[in-house]
């Protein structure tokens, strides 16, 4: 086999019509398009919203309010559970959100909020955005330390 014996596999590359350049081939004329009439002219197909000319439904609905509201002052935070602090920190180990960041637990300048789901036998030094109540007496019981950080609004967000 040689470079210049190298075909397409059969059927693989199909020729381009080429509409209007004679009857003979198929698509001239008309080109396709029917005989006269909107759908035959330039640019004369219009879109599902177009009827004809007469007032479109979609304006005749009621406009829906609220769809697409983007609400500056919410705040977003990361989950992380008690149970995944305990998988990948070691005891007495120091958490915050920068080195949940780190570890790939979070992203840069997210709040984090440290919830309650899971079992915590070391004591850890967490520090964080929020925590659950169940969070908190889990990291207490077990011996480690709570610090929340503040919380500015209108700050970081992600949807």
């Amino acid at each position: 086999m040689k470079l210049h014996e190298i075909k397409p596999a059969p059927g693989s590359r199909k020729r381009k019509k080429r509409k209007g350049i004679g009857i003979a081939a198929g698509q001239g004329r008309t080109a396709g398009r029917g005989q006269k009439g909107q759908a035959a002219r330039t640019g004369g197909v219009k879109g599902p919203y177009f009827e004809g000319g007469q007032f479109p439904m979609v304006r005749k609905l009621p406009f829906r309010r609220g769809i697409g509201f983007f609400n500056p002052y919410k705040i977003v935070f990361r989950p992380v559970n008690v149970g995944t602090l305990a998988e990948w920190f070691e005891a007495g180990a120091e958490v915050t959100p920068e080195r949940l960041v780190e570890m790939g637990l979070a992203h840069a300048g997210e709040y984090v909020a440290v919830l309650g789901d899971g079992e915590l036998n070391a004591p850890l030094k967490v520090t964080a955005h929020k925590f659950s109540a169940s969070a908190r007496q889990k990291i207490e019981a077990a011996g480690g330390t709570v610090t929340k950080l503040d919380v500015k609004r209108g700050g970081y967000r992600t949807r």
